[in-house]
C-alpha cells in the first residue's frame, strides 16, 4: 500500500533520544557514507570492489560493522529505518562514543576502509535503485516478526519482497535470513520456498542450526540466547 508514493511504513523510525555524540554524528557524519540515489549503482564507492552485499533491517548496526571489516574487498550497502540503529553503526565505525572528545574532522577508524553506504529509510523505496543481478549476499538478520495473525502481511519476507530480492541477486547469489522467532522460521522457510526462485542450501540441521561460518555475532542475538530463544540461520540460493 502506497502513501504518497511511498510504501506504508509500520514501526519506530526512532526510540530513546539520541544524544551528544550521536547526533554529531547523524547531522556531520551520515552525509559522508549515505547512500546517494542520484548515482549510478556503479559509482556509489570512491574503489572498485569484488563484491557487494546488502543489509536489510541492520539494527544496531553491529554485523554490518563486522562483516565491513573482516571482508575489506567487498562493498556493503546497508538498509534501516531505525535512526537510533543509523547512530549506533557510525559510532562502530568511526569509534566515537558518547562522552569522547569529539574531533575537528570525522572520519573511519584506521583499520577500516570506504567500503559502506547507508541507506536511512524504508529499504523498498531503494529496492528500485539497484540494477538487475548486482549484490552478492542479502542479510534479512532478526526481522520484526510481527507475530500477530493480523499483522502477517507486514513481515519483510514475503513474495513481492523476495522477487525484489531475487532480480538484484546474482546467479547463485545467496539470501540469509536468521530469527529467534519460531513463528518467523516457520514463515521466512514457507514462503521462501513457495516463492521457487530460491533454494534452501541446508543439507542437515547443522546448516541452519549453527553460525555460518562468516557470521559475526550482535547484541540481540546474545540477548536472545541468554533469554532462551535459539537462532537459525537459513540461507538460500537464487535459483
Amino acid at each position: 500500500m502506497l502513501q504518497n508514493d511511498k510504501p506504508k511504513f509500520f514501526g519506530r523510525r526512532q526510540g530513546r533520544r539520541i544524544r551528544k555524540a550521536k547526533t554529531t554524528l547523524l547531522d556531520a557524519f551520515l552525509p559522508v557514507v549515505k547512500l546517494d540515489t542520484e548515482k549510478s549503482f556503479d559509482r556509489l564507492f570512491p574503489d572498485k570492489y569484488e563484491k557487494t552485499y546488502l543489509e536489510i533491517g541492520f539494527g544496531n548496526g553491529e554485523h554490518l560493522a563486522g562483516q565491513s571489516l573482516k571482508n575489506q574487498d567487498a562493498a556493503f550497502i546497508g538498509a534501516e529505518v531505525f535512526k537510533n540503529g543509523v547512530a549506533n553503526l557510525l559510532s562502530i565505525i568511526t569509534g566515537i562514543k558518547e562522552g569522547s572528545d569529539l574531533p575537528e574532522t570525522i572520519s573511519l577508524t584506521d583499520n577500516r576502509v570506504d567500503n559502506i553506504r547507508v541507506f536511512d529509510d524504508d529499504m523498498r523505496i531503494l529496492f528500485k535503485y539497484i540494477p538487475d543481478n548486482s549484490i552478492d549476499k542479502v542479510f534479512v538478520l532478526f526481522p520484526d516478526p510481527w507475530p500477530k495473525k493480523r499483522h502477517a502481511d507486514r513481515r519483510f519476507i514475503n513474495p513481492d519482497n523476495l522477487k525484489e530480492i531475487h532480480r538484484i541477486l546474482k546467479k547463485d547469489g545467496i539470501l540469509r535470513i536468521a530469527t529467534d522467532h519460531k513463528v518467523y522460521k516457520s514463515w521466512a522457510l514457507r514462503k521462501t520456498i513457495e516463492s521457487g526462485i530460491f533454494e534452501w542450501t541446508a543439507k542437515c540441521s547443522n546448516d541452519w542450526r549453527r553460525e555460518p561460518s562468516d557470521w559475526v555475532q550482535t547484541k540481540y542475538q546474545r540477548k536472545a540466547i541468554r533469554e532462551g530463544r535459539k537462532p537459525v540461520f537459513l540461507d538460500f540460493r537464487k535459483i
